[in-house]
């Protein structure tokens, strides 16, 4: 069974490759910059109340039950949506981060250093487990509809070293069965 990709190859299909990629990496970075000026705002309201969560759901549920609809909304679906365009952008600017597996642990990595640069930089922050979480679910939703599909289309050609293992594999079974049974390889 072959799997037919549809990609933006043609006549100006590099150009259209390369203004993409550019695009998405233009965008990345302006998502990047508002995180950090987020993220990174002191909090003087917070300094004496702040503290450090590294136990998972333990905000999020702290949320849930006693905090309103707005604080719901800014602290859980702000973590969310911190996420959404890490895992829409991050295929489309290279085909390393293609997979799913990457691009959650892509940002796992950029999300876990910003809690940290705030625990000991911002004053009236620190470092939450639950947001790190909240961000990888958004990568996730970033990532499963549209990041894929857009980024198979930009990286058709690129394979994963597991399939063109399995391509080896396939290849070789196919040679051995050709030998074995001349008439059937025609």
């Amino acid at each position: 069974m072959s799997r037919v990709v549809v990609s933006w190859n043609g006549r100006r299909g590099r150009a259209t490759v390369l203004m993409l990629r550019s695009l998405a990496l233009l965008l990345f970075s302006l998502c990047a910059v508002e995180i950090l000026r987020l993220t990174l705002t002191p909090s003087p309201a917070s300094v004496g109340i702040a503290h450090t969560n590294l136990k998972p759901g333990a905000s999020i549920r702290l949320y849930l039950h006693y905090g309103t609809l707005r604080q719901q909304i800014l602290q859980l679906g702000g973590n969310i949506a911190i996420g959404v365009p890490m895992g829409f952008l991050l295929p489309q600017i290279t085909p390393r981060l293609r997979g799913l597996i990457r691009v959650v642990s892509a940002t796992v990595v950029f999300i876990g250093l910003l809690e940290l640069a705030q625990h000991f930089f911002v004053p009236g922050r620190s470092f939450d487990v639950d947001d790190v979480i909240l961000a990888a679910a958004g990568a996730v939703l970033g990532y499963v509809p549209l990041g894929r599909m857009f980024g198979l289309r930009l990286h058709p050609e690129h394979r994963h070293w597991w399939q063109r293992r399995l391509d080896a594999v396939f290849r070789r079974d196919r040679a051995r069965t050709a030998a074995q049974h001349p008439a059937k390889a025609v």
